[in-house]
């Protein structure tokens, strides 16, 4: 089983030489990467050489590729994240010596100190919105702190150090540790139940959001349009709320909005004044996280039409519908969608954007009880918004393997079997996708665990197969 790391461990107060397990994520290094900003030395391990570990050693850290005790040096903290397997050879050395041992939240949570902390949390969305305030605010002329949950594409880095009192962080309610930082601006993008495997009911679920939004001290942005954000501000009381959303309630109220192959255009209103928003990137659920990156910047008292202009800024972050290549007139999309809402959100999005070709979606399940608990939902979702999936095996990432617990779970609940194929072996996979493609498709993989490796085969089976019809 996975690490269950104690988060009520006191940080403390100060930190020397600092050292990551797993220091290739895409939040771990980000938070490395603030460390060395702040003066720390810094030492890391994976279990694989990644994207994000070459930059790492550019800016000082000692990176070390495979798991050894003698990686910890002479590290005066250890920062883990709940992926972590306790077995861990440097987890277990730390122990031993009694290094004190961080969750990657508790490490955030001190390079916070002293800041006006804006986090963003929900069940979907927090990356991108993420992206969209970070890039806002510096086309205002701020220069915020952040640490986002992807690569910001305009920036090409997921985190920074800023000037500025502003720090801005993504804050993740899938282990309890959003509920680890003093928040001045809360934004809640949505609350669809996840992980329950870590609060074992819907209603725990809920509870955590609570908690995380009545913390705010001094506002909390919430979705007017999603029922789970709705149950949390019902219970929320002696906190500021602002909403947003398509709701004629909302207090930033989405309007006009028309979806295109290239971005997607809205209307908003903000205390009596109507603003129009063009963003360069699809969907309307992009319009409805810019609505929340809107509402946070408005009410912290930045001129709302300022606001809005700035938000066309922004250009995706890495792998959120990113276009990864074409062949043949087909085109190759990546995207971290796991749960079957965002599922249908992103394929919706390409829907706008394919005109008259084709879907052809890549399902890599992630989690033995995500699947296990959602299969007929993501089966729902492909089904009515994808014209042919291809479903891998489950990325078990920090759990371990079920007994019957495959894709096929997923493949078996479509009504249309000639719609859908099961093929945990990859090149199978990659061959089945080029043979069903033709010019002017989209071939989408969606998942938060390694389908994006798949990516090259794809393309090399579409290049390989001759012209498309």
């Amino acid at each position: 089983m996975p690490l269950h790391p104690d988060l009520t461990l006191a940080v403390p107060e100060t930190l020397g030489a600092v050292h990551f397990i797993g220091i290739g994520g895409s939040g771990m290094s980000g938070i490395a990467h603030l460390f060395l900003a702040a003066g720390h030395r810094v030492s890391g391990s994976d279990r694989a050489e990644g994207p994000y570990l070459a930059a790492l050693r550019e800016a000082g850290a000692t990176v070390t590729v495979g798991h050894d005790a003698a990686n910890l040096g002479d590290a005066d903290a250890v920062v883990v994240t709940s992926a972590l397997w306790p077995d861990n050879p440097e987890y277990r050395a730390a122990l031993e010596r009694g290094i004190p041992v961080l969750h990657r939240s508790q490490a955030l949570s001190f390079l916070t100190r002293g800041s006006r902390v804006l986090a963003i949390a929900g069940a979907h969305g927090k990356t991108t919105t993420g992206g969209m305030v970070v890039t806002a605010l510096r086309d205002l002329g701020a220069d915020p702190s952040f640490v986002n949950g992807g690569v910001i594409s305009s920036l090409g880095t997921s985190s920074a150090a800023g000037r500025d009192d502003t720090f801005v962080i993504e804050a993740d309610e899938s282990d309890g540790s959003f509920l680890l930082y003093d928040t001045t601006v809360a934004l809640i993008t949505n609350v669809d139940a996840d992980h329950l495997d870590h609060y074992g009911s819907a209603e725990a679920f809920d509870a955590a959001f609570v908690a995380f939004a009545q913390g705010a001290r001094e506002f909390v942005a919430l979705s007017a349009d999603d029922a789970g954000a709705r149950r949390i501000g019902a219970r929320l009381s002696g906190v500021r709320t602002l909403t947003f959303g398509e709701d004629p309630a909302a207090d930033a109220r989405i309007s006009h909005l028309e979806t295109a192959a290239d971005g997607v255009a809205f209307r908003i209103d903000w205390q009596g004044t109507g603003h129009t928003v063009r963003l360069a990137v699809l969907g309307r659920h992009n319009a409805l996280n810019a609505a929340g990156a809107f509402t946070v910047l408005a009410g912290m008292g930045f001129d709302p039409a300022r606001v809005a202009a700035s938000l066309g800024a922004f250009r995706g972050t890495k792998r959120r519908f990113e276009l990864k290549g074409s062949v043949r007139g087909v085109r190759v999309y990546d995207d971290y969608a796991h749960h079957p809402s965002e599922v249908a959100a992103v394929l919706s999005a390409a829907r706008s954007a394919v005109g008259d070709g084709r879907i052809i979606a890549v399902h890599q399940p992630h989690l033995y009880s995500r699947t296990q608990l959602m299969a007929p939902e993501f089966a729902r979702a492909y089904e009515s918004l994808a014209d042919y999936t291809v479903v891998l095996d489950v990325d078990g990432a920090r759990e371990d393997p079920v007994p019957g617990v495959t894709g096929e779970l997923v493949s078996s609940r479509f009504a249309d079997q000639s719609r859908v194929a099961y093929l945990p072996d990859w090149a199978a996979a990659a061959a089945r996708v080029a043979e069903v493609a033709r010019e002017g498709d989209i071939v989408l993989t969606l998942s938060c665990g390694d389908v994006y490796r798949i990516i090259p085969q794809i393309l090399e089976s579409l290049s390989s197969s001759g012209p498309t019809e």
